[in-house]
């Protein structure tokens, strides 16, 4: 019997496969998110997990508690940046498809899989409501690196924030239904209650958590107690909320805006907000990258193979559901963009699904759901999220280059054009605010984002050196540190032969002395 994994040895792992995620990432341009689902597909298909006591730290200190230890540093950071001037144009959008969206989809994913994929009721509708709901990780990486405009990313943040409180939602409804054979039975108790306490609870305790972490961070002027606050407020606002019967996850949502827009901004000190922005930026990323490698190491790609024709008529229906979803209300808020078919495709294409669907369908009870009804959604929930992930993923980010190359840094360009441009951008817009054309508001957030263009750039000019460069650079060091050594020994050589000789000297006028 194999020896137990100490905690050091299996975090340590962990940590050497998003590294390896990340390096491989950055060399063959593909999603992180992407590279470490293959990844973990490769562990768990070559038993390596069990070897490097991955699969145990999941198991173990993760466990049913996934949702509340990952998810929750993903929604306050994304939710943390979103401004609220950006907000206040998304917000109508994003809040109809987090919540008649997901119920629209629902229906729509569900009927197709009954009709047409002659799925029984139960299991159509069971699938189709724990699929419902958009994944934030998913998006935000491809986000970070492509640029879009700042109101489709808030509308696409906020959606993924909300989305999830109506889909377990509906999902509880489904699963407490039974395994009921016609849709006239199904026993929907008071649905639209229950949402407007979970959903309405989340958002209250949000804005009451934020506003006491407020008042707690106007008495704070060092930059770790202020990181630690806010730790505090995260975790604790979830497990508030999910304690008195309300979304967690809205919870933490709301207070990710409350802290992001007024806390940072009114009381916290210009240096504890970069470092505590600093801190959950690695705090979210190591939260992707846990969430990713779960999926991957819960697939099983010869399983997933054999169930093929069943994962891509779900897959179907989950798009075609999505896209009932979003062209409709999009099209009524048509006024958020001069071109919303590009709005459109993007919010389809980044409709994609991950982590929390599969999370849901591991959490439900044994004595819910029998063992095959079981199995065969979670080889489709897996099935449509790795689908999700290597077909969405990449024509997202291509999407995003051909529809917004005005957004897009130009990588091919010198840092001394790039630098030019931004310091240009700012002078005019310097211009422009001190001749009343545009708002304070309007001001700040642009100056923001050059700033940020400005730290991307100085970051890419003090890691100019490459791999090949730094071993050879580091190669002479070492070679000149030999060299350098060799030269002094002969010197050293004849210090000491003529010291050993005046010492000899010395000796023998003391004996001569003596005698």
């Amino acid at each position: 019997m194999a020896a137990p994994f100490s905690f050091e040895i299996e975090l340590l792992s962990l940590l050497a496969v998003m590294l390896v995620g990340s390096i491989v990432s950055r060399r063959v341009r593909l999603p992180y998110t992407m590279i470490l689902v293959f990844l973990g597909i490769a562990i768990a298909s070559l038993s390596i997990s069990s070897l490097t006591g991955i699969d145990t730290l999941y198991s173990g200190i993760l466990g049913n508690s996934f949702v509340a230890l990952v998810l929750p540093p993903l929604l306050f950071e994304s939710m943390m940046n979103i401004r609220s001037s950006e907000l206040k144009t998304a917000i109508r959008p994003a809040i109809l498809m987090a919540t008649v969206g997901v119920v629209l989809a629902t229906i729509v994913g569900g009927l197709l899989l009954w009709k047409l994929a002659g799925l029984p009721v139960y299991e159509a509708f069971l699938f189709s409501s724990l699929i419902s709901p958009t994944d934030t990780a998913s998006v935000l990486e491809i986000f970070k690196r492509l640029r879009v405009p700042r109101k489709l990313a808030a509308l696409m943040d906020a959606e993924a924030a909300f989305n999830d409180a109506t889909g377990l939602i509906v999902f509880s409804i489904i699963l407490a239904s039974g395994s009921s054979s016609s849709l006239a039975n199904f026993q929907f108790a008071s649905p639209a209650l229950n949402f407007a306490i979970l959903l309405g609870g989340g958002v209250i305790v949000g804005l009451l958590l934020g506003f006491g972490a407020e008042i707690i961070s106007s008495m704070i002027s060092d930059s770790l107690s202020e990181t630690i606050l806010s730790i505090s407020m995260v975790y604790g606002s979830y497990a508030i909320s999910t304690a008195l019967g309300f979304s967690g996850l809205v919870s933490v949502a709301v207070t990710g805006l409350y802290y992001g827009n007024l806390t940072l901004r009114t009381v916290v000190r210009p240096l504890s907000k970069e470092q505590v922005k600093t801190f959950w930026g690695v705090v979210a990323f190591m939260a992707n990258s846990v969430a990713f490698l779960y999926i991957g190491l819960n697939t099983n790609i010869f399983k997933l193979y054999a169930s093929m024709q069943l994962i891509l008529v779900a897959y179907a229906a989950v798009i075609a559901a999505r896209i009932a979803v979003v062209y409709p209300i999009m099209t009524f808020f048509g006024r958020l963009a001069e071109r919303t078919r590009r709005w459109k495709n993007v919010a389809v294409l980044g409709g994609m699904r991950g982590a929390i669907s599969v999370a849901i369908v591991a959490s439900i009870p044994v004595a819910a759901i029998s063992a095959q009804i079981r199995s065969t959604l979670l080889t489709m929930v897996l099935g449509v999220v790795f689908l999700s992930i290597v077909i969405q993923g990449p024509s997202l980010a291509r999407y995003i280059r051909r529809a917004f190359p005005e957004e897009q840094v130009d990588q091919s360009e010198s840092p001394e054009v790039r630098l030019s441009s931004s310091l240009g951008a700012i002078e005019e817009l310097q211009k422009l605010w001190s001749e009343g054309k545009i708002e304070g508001g309007i001001f700040a957030s642009r100056l923001e984002d050059e700033r940020e263009r400005l730290a991307e750039l100085m970051a890419e000019i003090n890691s100019a050196l490459k791999t090949g460069d730094v071993v050879k650079s580091r190669a002479r060091d070492l070679f000149s540190s030999i060299s350098s050594i060799s030269r002094t020994r002969p010197a050293e050589a004849m210090w000491r032969r003529r010291t050993d000789g005046q010492d000899e000297e010395s000796q023998d006028d003391v004996q001569d002395r003596g005698g």
